[in-house]
């Protein structure tokens, strides 16, 4: 991978080096999946394994999310300087890292340190080909943009079939699989030319993107990440705790930590770039991201371990759950085109959280081979999610070049590993110490403790003292475990009925202002030009 292959206006791409690069991010989005299906199918075995709670196991899920948006987002503002190139030999050289250490762990804060780099190569991927692919193709953004996410579900589906299939092999060789994409993207993407973002080739300035992006962006991204860097300060050194337990409630609590911080940075953003508050629409495309990351990762990062009891009942692997709706994706994705010229992006987003939310009441509730049907309702609801609003804000917000598409897929990954995966796992615990203690109290004394998340301490059973039980206790735990992982999947239906409402809400914005237009970028180089092959050039006179 070249760290200097930029193709120059004057040398657009060949057909045949588009292709070949828009099938090099789609293997490195493939090698994005592999990491988060082997970590979904293993992390109840990491649990057994390291004595890790729920609560614990979804922090593990949220730091392969929430990094994300650290690298998506500061590589996003400097990726047209440094190169498409240098980024991906960073992505690179942090997915095979990540394996490394993930195959060494001894415990829960290796594997946090070894997800945390793996989640940072993730965002590396994304900042460079979710532009790329939207320069490859700007006069059908949304379509291909779904093409591309199609690696996503192909690689949950791919890596899922090959883990599942390896059976009770050592959970360490089920790791290595990452290597085989990572390898793979590494050679394709070797010495390749890249075309030049579309903001660069219009001549808008880089103040005007982050202009885009604004003062209410840049407080957004920074309360959420400082939120959960506080969060993990506060569990890794005993003195900082301490020194955040003085301060009163509920100014101790990390997420109100991270706000006051947030608030001088964003003020700095601001005074940098002449006050901007950030274009309206996307501060509401942005907020809108945490619900669906939640819906679509939360969901999936939690779906193998909720589905267990129900799965081993039928004496199918709950794995199976993920790889089927992620088949259901991949096929799909690949037809979005025409859907998206019927009913309009807002449309299929409106239609798609509809579906999911009834997908995920449905399968909190089916029972047998009823969990195919919900596990199929919801497949079909997830599958436009993503790739469909990074249509939509490529398509608006143009002039905010890498920083505005990808920041959306950024903050939608800090609302998911902040709060989402993390909130799944809270529901779980809580539920477990709630009908613990009502139904059988003595036990209940024997295994409660607390924990500290995002929001400050919360009840749970502890690991240890569960192990050390008689067996009947042991499977009264069990029991009630199981009703509490049903209690999560039906919890979480709020998210895509927040979406539905927002969609419909701005379906009726757009209709007032005569429908959905995707916004051209003029009075610059772009304007007035025609498709050359990877670059836009203009048109001679």
């Amino acid at each position: 991978m070249s760290a200097a292959t930029a193709a120059g206006p004057d040398t657009p791409l060949s057909e045949s080096q588009r292709k070949m690069l828009f099938w090099a991010c789609f293997l490195a989005l493939i090698a994005t999946a592999f990491g988060f299906i082997v970590r979904a199918l293993l992390i109840d075995t990491w649990g057994t394994q390291f004595g890790l709670t729920g609560t614990e196991k979804g922090q593990i899920f949220g730091v392969g999310l929430w990094p994300f948006a650290i690298s998506i987002i500061l590589f996003s503002l400097i990726i047209d300087r440094i190169g498409y190139g240098t980024a991906m030999v960073f992505a690179f050289v942090c997915h095979v890292a990540s394996a490394i250490m993930t195959i060494t762990a001894t415990g829960y804060w290796s594997l946090y340190w070894a997800t945390f780099i793996v989640a940072l190569a993730n965002g590396t991927v994304e900042a460079v080909i979710n532009p790329v692919v939207a320069t490859l193709f700007p006069r059908e953004k949304t379509k291909w943009l779904n093409i591309l996410h199609a690696g996503w579900p192909g690689g949950l589906v791919l890596g899922g079939i090959i883990a599942i299939a390896m059976g009770d092999v050592d959970w360490r060789m089920k790791v290595g699989l990452l290597l085989i994409p990572t390898v793979g993207y590494g050679l394709l993407m070797l010495g390749k030319r890249w075309p030049v973002q579309e903001r660069v080739a219009a001549g808008v300035s880089y103040k005007e993107m982050l202009s885009e992006f604004g003062m209410i962006g840049a407080f957004i991204v920074c309360w959420m990440m400082l939120g959960e860097i506080i969060n993990v300060a506060k569990s890794a050194f005993p003195a900082f705790a301490e020194m955040t337990a003085g301060l009163p409630q509920p100014l101790s609590e990390p997420l109100a930590l991270g706000f006051l911080a947030a608030i001088p940075l964003a003020i700095l953003f601001g005074a940098g770039i002449g006050w901007s508050p950030g274009r309206p629409l996307f501060i509401g495309m942005l907020l809108i991201m945490i619900p669906l990351a939640t819906t679509e990762l939360g969901t999936d990062s939690w779906v193998t371990s909720l589905m267990t009891p129900q799965m081993v009942a039928l004496n199918m692997d709950p794995g199976w759950v993920l790889v089927y709706t992620s088949a259901i994706m991949m096929v799909l994705r690949f037809f979005a085109g025409p859907i998206v010229h019927r009913i309009s992006p807002l449309g299929l987003l409106a239609a798609s959280a509809f579906v999911a939310m009834c997908g995920l009441l449905f399968l909190s509730k089916a029972e047998g081979a009823m969990i195919l049907i919900a596990a199929t309702l919801y497949g079909f609801g997830k599958t436009f999610f993503w790739p469909t609003m990074l249509g939509v804000v490529a398509e608006q917000f143009p002039r905010g070049g890498a920083l505005t598409l990808n920041a959306t897929g950024g903050v939608g990954m800090l609302g998911v590993g902040v709060v989402g995966a993390v909130f799944l796992g809270y529901i779980q615990d809580t539920s477990v110490d709630r009908h613990l203690q009502t139904q059988q109290p003595a036990i209940h004394q024997q295994v409660r403790t607390e924990k500290q998340w995002l929001f400050g301490s919360y009840p749970t059973v502890n690991a240890d003292q569960v192990a050390s039980l008689p067996g009947d206790q042991k499977k009264t735990i069990e029991d009630i475990s199981n009703v509490a992982k049903k209690d999560a999947l039906s919890t979480v239906a709020i998210f895509p009925l927040i979406m539905l409402v927002s969609y419909l809400a701005l379906l009726g914005y757009f209709k007032s202002r005569g429908g959905y237009k995707a916004e051209v970028l003029a009075g610059h180089a772009a304007e007035d030009q025609k498709f050359t092959g990877g670059i836009e050039a203009p048109v001679e006179a």
